[in-house]
């Protein structure tokens, strides 16, 4: 009965907490991932009060918001929009691994960490938060934008992307043979092309089966549903949250909006616990030694990422607000770099890879949401600025040009 209450009063206490974090931050009009991640530092080890009873519970619950949120950022967009996208954009799949791995797996040489922690690094460095970048499009209610696809469309192909490299990745930490890395790797890609097929081919029969006038039966089904192809999927060295994505893109019509409406609460509740999660697995004490060399990673690749998006939105013929947009949006790290970094943790081979990694996420998850809001209108000043001093004329045609597509955007 002891540990029952004290675990009631940890969890309790976090989610209070959690609460007046997100009253605070909605005050002031931005996004509250930073002050979860903050809370987590002080509830995690090395903390102000670290937690006890409550911490295993809280881990599970935020695997569950990392699913959530792919879930519902699948629902916004039907199978048809998917293959769309990722056949247009997979050349911005390219120049985004391309600008992003490389100054990771740089950084490790220079360190003298060898090839393996270079091609660790480098996966930190390239896989964007789809978790985070889900809940700030969310809180900033750019779901609706032009922008989006684009943005969805790379996050998709780095999800996808996970699904030969982190098979590979294992394979060079373990050290086992051509053959048996070459198996996982098969086993990890039909598993991915068969969850993406019926997703796509049998989308309305899933639907049907899932949808329901009766809300608690639809909830039950389509939680169980993601839970379970989630499981499956990370059970065959696929994402879990690249399963979770492709259940939200398979449901369509009265089923996607019922499920989405039902699910918004939940999401909420266990995206804050994932970020809460995030923060308690980082000591305070192991960041101070390697925050210099992870500064430096964050504000290289936070510029790649933004010129990953700004090109793959001019591409798309997006404007210019648009494309800064995207760019800023992008910069967010998370999940995936921490499960990356966890395998070489664990693996051995380079003991402050994972301090390294661990603060490089923590600065791009605290400072993404930020670039997100803020990349545009300093962008916009800035280049504005410099237009009303040169070139006045060019200024006013695209003033006009951006007019005309605005209609289109949600601000």
């Amino acid at each position: 009965m002891h540990s029952s209450a004290r675990f009631l009063i940890e969890f309790g206490a976090i989610i209070l907490a959690l609460g007046l974090l997100g009253r605070f931050a909605a005050r002031f009009h931005f996004s509250p991932i930073p002050l979860y991640l903050l809370a987590g530092l002080a509830f995690g080890e090395g903390g102000l009060l670290p937690l006890g009873t409550s911490e295993e519970f809280v881990a599970i619950g935020a695997e569950i918001g990392v699913i959530l949120l792919l879930l519902m950022l699948g629902l916004e967009y039907t199978a048809s929009d998917l293959v769309s996208n990722l056949k247009t954009q997979y050349s911005a799949g390219l120049v985004d691994a391309a600008l992003n791995a490389l100054p990771g797996a740089a950084m490790a040489l220079l360190l003298g960490w060898g090839p393996v922690a270079a091609v660790v690094l480098a996966g930190v460095t390239w896989i964007s938060s789809s978790g985070v970048i889900a809940k700030v499009l969310g809180d900033l209610g750019r779901l609706g934008n032009r922008e989006t696809p684009v943005i969805l469309s790379i996050l998709v192909l780095e999800d996808l992307s996970m699904a030969v490299y982190l098979p590979i990745i294992t394979a060079l930490l373990a050290g086992v043979g051509l053959a048996s890395g070459s198996l996982t790797l098969v086993v990890a890609l039909g598993a991915a092309a068969l969850v993406l097929l019926v997703a796509v081919r049998y989308g309305r029969h899933i639907s049907r089966f899932v949808s329901s006038d009766d809300p608690e039966k639809l909830l039950l089904v389509v939680l169980g549903l993601t839970l379970l192809v989630a499981g499956l999927a990370q059970q065959l060295q696929v994402s879990a949250a690249v399963g979770a994505f492709l259940v939200g893109i398979a449901l369509s019509g009265e089923a996607a909006e019922g499920a989405h409406n039902l699910l918004s609460p939940l999401r909420d509740l266990f995206a804050a616990v994932f970020f809460v999660f995030f923060g308690l697995h980082t000591d305070p004490a192991s960041i101070p030694p390697v925050l210099l060399p992870a500064l430096a990673l964050a504000v290289v690749t936070a510029g790649t990422k933004i010129a990953t998006g700004y090109w793959a939105a001019r591409r798309a013929g997006i404007s210019v607000k648009g494309r800064w947009r995207a760019g800023g949006t992008l910069v967010a790290r998370g999940e995936f770099s921490i499960v990356i970094a966890g395998l070489a943790v664990t693996a051995g081979i380079e003991p402050a890879l994972g301090p390294l990694a661990t603060a490089y996420v923590l600065i791009l998850v605290i400072v993404g949401p930020l670039t997100a809001r803020y990349t545009e209108p300093l962008a916009t000043r800035l280049t504005g600025w410099r237009r009303d001093r040169s070139a006045p004329v060019v200024e006013a045609e695209e003033s006009s040009s951006t007019t005309a597509q605005e209609p289109h955007e949600v601000a």
